[in-house]
């Protein structure tokens, strides 16, 4: 058990004191060094990146990779939501370099690796032209570390921010100030650091993004395809005010026939997907109205000439992950 993950079992446990009791853990932990810290927007990293911006002011750099695999306009969005924080923000774009990586490769894990190493790689680049950073900041969050296998348990899969790092990483340490907290925790936290809604509401998004909702081979088309699908989608189901902690648009990978203007068309399948959960370890799924169902695929068959079929995830968790890789 780590430094963090020991916050939970002291003197027993309460959301509402962490973020003193934590903040005292890191600068102890990190004393007068600089920091690193993988943003990617997400609840768990933006929440990390509003607790090291406290706890470590004008010593936390964070760098945005721009990988190519966020969803529709998310990289503009991200930027935007952290210009007044007392922190470094560094905006790679890398989409290129990512791509090219993920060329050929369909296996789930596979792409979990290299998207993690490759982040990495990204990292150690930009600490080499920063001074006196000594740190690695991640926001893993307790259920990462369940399903990557921890204490004897099987791996469900992998997570890019828990182990598996490379022995060449140049920092002192690692810190991972939420690794003890649930899903809901980590929302609470930066619902009392101050962040807007927009963040701290934030549907999960995996590590390697869009990547592994983009079953098989990863491509710049398909990425595309996706995010237009994805962004229909949640729209549709926000508006309509469904209450469900995830929901999303997966490509498939299966192609099928389908019939467009009088001809014969082989196009993409989408699946959408909604699950309502306490902590993300299982879930079940939110029935969506049928009304709703029809108007989204509606929009997306005619509004994206690539797809000419959508199909609806009833899946609980278990047996199925919440992700379809």
């Amino acid at each position: 058990m780590n430094r963090y993950e020991a916050l939970r079992t002291e003197n027993g446990f309460n959301i509402s004191d962490y973020e003193a009791r934590v903040i005292n853990a890191i600068n102890e932990h990190v004393g007068s060094a600089h920091v690193i810290l993988a943003l990617s927007g997400g609840v768990d990293s933006a929440v990390c990146a509003a607790l090291l911006a406290k706890a470590v002011p004008g010593r936390l750099h964070c760098i945005f990779v721009d990988h190519g695999l966020m969803r529709k306009n998310e990289g503009s969005e991200v930027a935007a939501a952290f210009e007044n924080h007392d922190l470094d923000l560094i905006r790679i774009e890398a989409s290129g370099r990512f791509l090219e990586k993920l060329a050929g490769v369909t296996e789930p894990e596979m792409k979990r690796k290299i998207v993690g190493e490759e982040f990495i790689r990204v990292f150690e680049e930009e600490a080499e032209k920063l001074s006196d950073v000594e740190f690695l900041a991640q926001g893993t969050i307790y259920p990462d570390v369940v399903e990557s296998g921890t204490d004897g348990a099987g791996v469900v899969k992998s997570h890019h921010n828990v182990g598996g790092l490379p022995d060449t990483l140049n920092f002192k340490g690692i810190v991972e100030p939420l690794r003890c907290l649930y899903k809901g925790e980590v929302r609470e936290l930066g619902r009392q650091l101050g962040l807007p809604a927009s963040i701290t509401e934030r549907q999960p998004f995996p590590g390697p993004g869009l990547g592994v909702r983009c079953i098989g081979e990863v491509t710049r088309e398909k990425l595309d395809v996706l995010r237009e699908a994805d962004a229909i989608f949640r729209e549709e189901v926000s508006a309509h005010g469904i209450q469900a902690d995830q929901y999303f648009a997966v490509l498939t990978g299966a192609n099928s026939v389908g019939v467009a203007g009088g001809e014969r068309l082989y196009g993409h399948t989408i699946a959408l997907r909604a699950i309502a959960t306490a902590d993300f370890m299982t879930c079940k799924i939110v029935p969506l109205p049928y009304d709703l169902l029809e108007r989204v695929v509606d929009r997306i068959v005619s509004g994206i000439p690539e797809v000419n079929r959508v199909v609806y995830d009833i899946t609980n968790k278990p047996p199925a992950t919440i992700e379809w890789e």
